[in-house]
């Protein structure tokens, strides 16, 4: 692989080169800079007591065009920055906004003395205040967006990170629960394990795949597989109720984010009670916000003062219930922000988790 080659990847896969300039909000504020920028020069080109509006409006006029149409190109030219290094990248767009600064004062020079009635001249010492206070302007503007846009570039990486990380975490716990859960089926039901097998499976893909926002019907028929894999190694003593009102078909939610929850209810609240028990899934919109409540049987079991090997068994359970629930918050917010959030709660024999988080 060529240097150019290795170089132009490294470019693509760091992100942008600059921000997007023609999004409205970019544009709306380079118009304001840019106004604010021309009273600037007319201040200092006439003097506080001397600036006038004609004065004002001129510089608006040449500084407008000057910023709006640099803006456009530099979108235009979006695609092949994001390809070059960037030296050769900063270097083409410092050298475009020169470029389009020359024109319009050509341009300007020639339109005031058409308007005038004069004869057309070229009035160097302008063309040269307008390059260099260009020069000057354009390098730290574009240094500024420079930095910003690789500021939001790795924050973006990093995002991403550390979604991988999270959800790396998640696989091997629920897949080495669900070739123990096939295990105990393949002697004594075959069929119920190649069932098991086949659901493993689509749990196998999911997991394996990016981490990313899915559809919530999604990753609500994997949970539902995970729960049927389940029933076939508990049997009667897994009962599962499912409530989920109608949701939009924009309804997203993190890959296998509720799957580990349910393990956890089943692990911790179904296989210690002899007789088992009922998970509850609850599914609401409540305006912008989407509510998830699982609900599943609390026990009691009795402290033990004993010092043997087994003792720290349910010390190292609540360790891991709690750092599931960690991981789980830890997702939400880092897809949805501070507005998401996991409450738990004991209330009634029952243990309850309540996620709500905004729909985008």
């Amino acid at each position: 692989m060529s240097d150019q080659t290795t170089a132009t990847r490294t470019q693509r896969e760091s992100g942008d080169f600059l921000p997007d300039l023609c999004a409205p909000q970019a544009v709306l504020l380079l118009v304001l800079v840019a106004e604010l920028l021309a009273l600037l020069l007319a201040m200092i080109n006439r003097g506080l007591a001397q600036v006038s509006w004609e004065a004002v409006a001129l510089f608006s006029f040449q500084v407008q065009w000057i910023v709006l149409v640099s803006a456009a190109l530099l979108c235009r030219l979006k695609p092949r920055l994001n390809q070059w290094p960037p030296v050769r990248a900063g270097a083409i767009s410092y050298g475009l906004v020169l470029t389009i600064t020359l024109v319009f004062s050509l341009l300007g020079q020639w339109l005031m003395r058409a308007f005038l009635g004069q004869a057309p001249t070229l009035d160097a010492w302008q063309l040269g205040e307008n390059l260099i206070t260009a020069a000057i302007l354009a390098g730290i503007g574009l240094r500024y967006l420079y930095l910003q846009q690789q500021l939001h570039n790795q924050q973006q990486a990093e995002l991403q990170a550390r979604i991988q990380a999270l959800q790396s975490r998640i696989r091997p716990h629920f897949l080495f629960n669900s070739l123990n859960s096939i295990a105990s089926l393949i002697a004594s039901a075959p069929d119920r394990a190649e069932r098991a097998v086949e659901d493993l499976s689509a749990l196998f893909r999911a997991s394996l795949a990016e981490p990313s926002l899915i559809p919530l019907e999604r990753e609500l028929e994997l949970c539902r597989d995970y729960l049927a894999m389940e029933q076939l190694r508990l049997g009667e003593r897994l009962q599962v109720q499912w409530q989920v009102d109608e949701q939009p078909d924009n309804a997203q939610i993190p890959a296998l984010l509720l799957q580990p929850l349910l393990e956890n209810a089943v692990f911790h609240g179904i296989e210690p009670l002899p007789e088992g028990g009922v998970i509850q899934i609850q599914i609401a919109r409540s305006g912008d916000q989407l509510a998830i409540r699982i609900e599943n049987p609390l026990p009691t079991a009795p402290v033990s003062h004993t010092q043997g090997p087994h003792s720290q068994a349910p010390q190292k359970a609540r360790e891991h219930n709690r750092m599931a629930l960690d991981n789980v918050r830890h997702r939400l917010q880092a897809h949805f922000g501070p507005t998401a959030r996991l409450s738990e709660a004991g209330e009634g024999g029952r243990f309850i988790l309540v996620i709500s988080y905004p729909m985008e």
